[in-house]
């Protein structure tokens, strides 16, 4: 109902030109061609806002023509329904967006704003409405419970939200604990008591707006990191982590065009998502194609490869994994060009199966809520299976001890990000209202992401583990990665979590948590499991061999998709002390 209301009142479906925008101004730093305006790798400028500086450039590109016929946004679901949007259609709706939070909400610049959407078009409208006029925007996923959500607006003092009626019910029931909470918005085809109709509200506001003229080192967006230990952290970034993406170093990592259409695959309430699906696409003047996929569908996310004119895509690994456990024909999608995977390690093996079927390599990245995109394997650049890649300018990325001393090359350690004497643009400002937090991450000259890691002669960063989750085995040191990487080479492993056992001879010893594939489900278990030791033997260092095998039907996650190694190891602490 609400996609029949946008194709009669903004015109959207199957033509990006229908809705006649509002005359106004814009400024634009001057450029010589065509192409996003740009930025040195090291320029700090004063002040830099994505929606006045790229958004709205791009939109005067189109104007003048400058710009070729493809939608800016790209929205799709599973009942054929699609609405596109123009460059021009975004700058208007943004717009209006800006002046419902302003104007009939009453937020100003510097207050916190909740946006738990799924993948509809609001959310872009939201998080560009925002940007325009400074009001911090905090993404978080709708797959949050109650208690999940009681926990982020309290800790940011959210001054609104904007949810759907699946999760109004779940905020109402908390909303009373949130005393900052001043208005809720909802994004829905039917009404609720003492909440706002975010599509009304659009459809009547103005699209007049001014946009704020930010500072670079402005505040913007808060994360809450992905809580896979403790409670999840608020990382608060500027507006420079939007700027980075203009650096020429941050263009080398995908070389999109203008006419390239790029699917980022991310929830839209993580990190990922606010980079993939906003930041670097539209800083090239790309299109975001964004499928609904209310759930991931390895058969939806295939069909629409094949279906749409797809050129880009990034994706967790266990996207990648899911799409190479079904029996599909075939792979060879007609446009996909170059595919990118992050948010955790892939393994070696699953990238070359990944060749093989598509004929297209998977080129790794890494980041973190607090860091954005640090790491890569450039396109176009050798790609090393089970390496993150270079490490990506400005950043200056070394492997460090505890003290913050930089090591040699193949030497494990910390991975760390050179804060001193500059903090680069793009790096988180601190961890809000936990200043203990923010100056333990910080290592002498370095900030310290707590990833142990191996860099190459050639610059070449290997993932071993995140700090807690490195097994110390008889004085060996082992990484979780390691042994998983072993174990997915055997076709009876579908996926596994490799954590710590408590010894009492050797202190610990390498568990595998094994999800099997389904031709193994009926094999004897204990002899799988001796099969699966002398395989990992066979491949890595014998001494990494998990002494403790235990299959599970599945493992346990975060809802970014990480395993939780933390939960596994709890687990297992427990068992032995009720032994």
């Amino acid at each position: 109902m609400w996609l029949m209301r946008l194709r009669v009142l903004w015109g959207t479906h199957k033509s990006c030109h229908a809705f006649h925008l509002a005359p106004r101004t814009l400024r634009f730093q001057s450029v010589s061609a065509t192409g996003a305006p740009r930025w040195n790798d090291h320029d700090r400028p004063e002040k830099f806002n994505f929606a006045s500086d790229v958004l709205d450039y791009w939109t005067q590109m189109e104007k003048e023509g400058k710009r070729g016929p493809n939608p800016a946004l790209w929205w799709v679901n599973s009942q054929g329904n699609e609405v596109k949007w123009s460059f021009r259609e975004l700058t208007d709706f943004t717009c209006r967006a800006a002046n419902v939070f302003t104007q009939t909400c009453g937020l100003q610049q510097g207050d916190r704003l909740a946006l738990i959407l799924p993948r509809v078009p609001e959310w872009w409208l939201v998080a560009m409405g925002c940007i325009r006029t400074g009001i911090i925007f905090m993404p978080g996923t709708t797959q949050m419970k109650a208690k999940d959500i009681l926990y982020r607006l309290k800790q940011s003092n959210a001054h609104s939200i904007v949810t759907t009626d699946a999760l109004a019910p779940e905020v109402d029931s908390v909303a009373s604990e949130c005393p900052a909470l001043k208005t809720k918005l909802l994004v829905s085809d039917h009404g609720r008591e003492g909440w706002l109709d975010f599509r009304s509200l659009i459809q009547s506001a103005s699209p007049d707006h001014t946009c704020i003229k930010s500072k670079t080192t402005d505040p913007m967006v808060i994360f809450f990191t992905s809580g896979t230990t403790g409670f999840p952290k608020m990382a608060k970034h500027s507006h420079g982590l939007s700027l980075r993406h203009s650096f020429p170093s941050s263009r080398k990592l995908l070389q999109l065009k203008a006419s390239d259409v790029f699917w980022c695959l991310s929830d839209p309430g993580w990190i990922l998502a606010v980079m993939g699906a906003v930041f670097e696409p539209w800083t090239a003047g790309s299109t975001v194609f964004i499928h609904h996929l209310p759930q991931f569908d390895p058969k939806v996310i295939v069909e629409t490869l094949f279906k749409y004119p797809i050129t880009q895509c990034i994706a967790a690994p266990s996207v990648y994994r899911m799409i190479l456990q079904e029996n599909f024909g075939s792979l060879r999608f007609p446009t996909l060009e170059h595919c990118t995977t992050g948010g955790e390690a892939m393994l070696p093996e699953e990238q070359e199966k990944w060749r093989q079927r598509t004929g297209l390599l998977v080129h790794q990245v890494y980041g973190q809520s607090e860091t954005g995109l640090t790491c890569g394997t450039l396109r176009g650049s050798q790609v090393k299976p089970g390496s993150m890649g270079k490490a990506i300018p400005p950043f200056d990325v070394q492997v460090i001890d505890d003290e913050g001393n930089v090591l040699p090359p193949n030497t494990e350690g910390n991975l760390g990000i050179r804060i001193k004497p500059t903090k680069p643009i793009g790096l988180f400002m601190l961890y809000e209202n936990d200043p203990v937090k923010t100056a333990k991450v910080e290592c002498g000259d370095f900030y310290n992401t707590g990833d142990k890691v191996t860099i190459d002669e050639e610059g070449y960063i290997w993932f071993l583990g995140r700090d807690d989750d490195i097994i110390n085995a008889s004085g060996y040191r082992i990484g979780p990665a390691e042994v998983e990487s072993a174990l997915a080479e055997h076709p009876a492993v579908a996926e596994s979590a490799v954590v710590s056992s408590p010894d009492p001879i050797r202190g610990q010893v390498v568990k595998a948590f094994i999800v099997l594939t389904p031709q193994f489900l009926s094999h004897d278990p204990d002899q799988l499991a001796k099969e699966l030791q002398e395989h990992v033997k066979a491949v890595t260092a014998p001494y990494k061999y998990p002494r403790k095998v235990e299959f599970v039907p599945e493992l346990p996650k975060t809802i970014t998709g990480k395993i939780k190694r933390s939960e596994l190891r709890e687990k297992e602490s427990s068992q032995m002390q009720r032994q």
